[in-house]
C-alpha cells in the first residue's frame, strides 16, 4: 500500500531500497487511455515550455506522481523522457557552439561528474525522505523560476547579442565549482538549473544571451543525459510511461521551437509560476497534513 505520492509507508523494513523502486518501475504495464493522453499531454506541454521558457519538469514530475508513480521513479522517468527534447534543443544552438568551446571545456567535466553524483545521491535517498522533500524541491524550483528576472538584473546582463563571451579569469574557478553543485542538483532533481547557470555565467561577465543560452542548454543536456543513463542501469525507469512521454515531449519541443516567437513568454511564465505554486501547496498538504 502506498500513500498519495507513491511512497511506501513505514514498517519494519527500510522505506526505500533501490531494488524495491526498480520493481516499482516495472509495474503499471497497462496504462489507461486517460493516463496515456494525460502523460503525453503533460510531456508535450513540458516540451513547449522548455523550448520557450524552461521549467517543464514542474509539469511532468507532478503528472507522474498524480498517476501513482513512486517519487524517485517519477523523477528518473521524467528526466529520461525530457532528455531527447533537450538534445534536440542543442542542435538548434549549433551555430553558437563554436563560440563557447572554451567554456564547454571548463564546464563539461564538472557537469558530467555532478550529474552522476546527483543521480547516485537520488538512488541513495530513502523513498520516504524523498517524498517529504518533493514539496520543498518543487517550491524551490518555482521560486528560482519566478525570480529569474531579478537574478538576471542582479547579474548585470540583458537580452542582447552584440557582446561575445569574454573569460574573466578571477571568477572562472568559482564558477566551475558552482557549476559542479548545480550539476549535482540537476542530477538529483533538475528543475530550475537553467537559471542558476545563467546567473553564474552572468557573474563571469558573459553578456551574449545567445551564447549563454547555448552553454546552458548544452550543459543541461549533458547533466540530464548522464543522470538518465545512471537511472537506466539502476532500473528506475518506468518504460511504458517513458515512451508515451518521450513522444509527447519531442512533439512539444518541435512545436515550441516553431511557435516560440508567437507565444508571449510573459504569459507562459505566469502559467508555469501559478502551476508550480499550486502543485507545491498540494504536495505540502498531502505530506504534512
Amino acid at each position: 500500500m502506498t500513500n498519495e505520492t507513491g511512497a511506501q509507508p513505514c514498517s519494519g523494513k527500510p522505506a526505500y531500497s533501490l531494488e524495491s523502486d526498480a520493481q516499482s518501475a516495472k509495474l503499471a504495464r497497462n496504462m489507461s487511455g486517460t493516463e496515456i493522453i494525460a502523460l503525453a499531454g503533460a510531456a508535450a506541454a513540458a516540451g513547449v515550455i522548455n523550448a520557450v521558457a524552461g521549467g517543464g519538469t514542474l509539469i511532468t514530475f507532478p503528472a507522474l506522481l498524480f498517476f501513482g508513480t513512486p517519487p524517485i521513479v517519477a523523477n528518473a522517468t521524467s528526466t529520461l523522457a525530457l532528455v531527447f527534447g533537450t538534445a534536440g534543443s542543442v542542435f538548434g544552438f549549433r551555430q553558437q557552439i563554436a563560440g563557447v568551446k572554451p567554456w564547454l571545456k571548463r564546464f563539461t567535466p564538472v557537469s558530467l561528474l555532478g550529474g552522476l553524483v546527483g543521480g547516485i545521491l537520488l538512488t541513495s535517498t530513502r523513498e520516504e525522505i524523498f517524498a517529504k522533500m518533493v514539496p520543498f524541491l518543487i517550491l524551490f524550483a518555482t521560486i528560482i523560476f519566478v525570480t529569474q528576472g531579478a537574478f538576471r538584473r542582479f547579474a548585470g546582463f540583458a537580452d542582447k547579442s552584440e557582446t561575445t563571451a569574454t573569460p574573466h579569469a578571477r571568477a572562472v574557478w568559482a564558477a566551475v565549482l558552482f557549476q559542479f553543485f548545480v550539476a549535482v542538483y540537476g542530477g538529483y532533481f533538475g528543475a530550475g538549473i537553467g537559471i542558476l547557470m545563467l546567473a553564474s555565467l552572468g557573474y563571469l561577465g558573459l553578456t551574449n544571451i545567445h551564447e549563454m543560452n547555448c552553454l546552458k542548454t548544452v550543459l543541461s543536456s549533458l547533466i540530464n543525459q548522464v543522470a538518465a543513463i545512471y537511472f537506466i542501469f539502476a532500473g528506475l525507469i518506468d518504460w511504458p510511461k517513458t515512451l508515451v512521454m518521450t513522444a509527447g515531449a519531442v512533439a512539444g519541443y518541435f512545436l515550441g521551437a516553431h511557435y516560440s516567437q508567437r507565444i508571449p513568454q510573459k504569459s507562459v511564465r505566469q502559467i508555469i509560476t501559478a502551476v508550480g505554486f499550486i502543485i507545491s501547496a498540494v504536495m505540502f498538504y498531502k505530506q504534512f497534513r
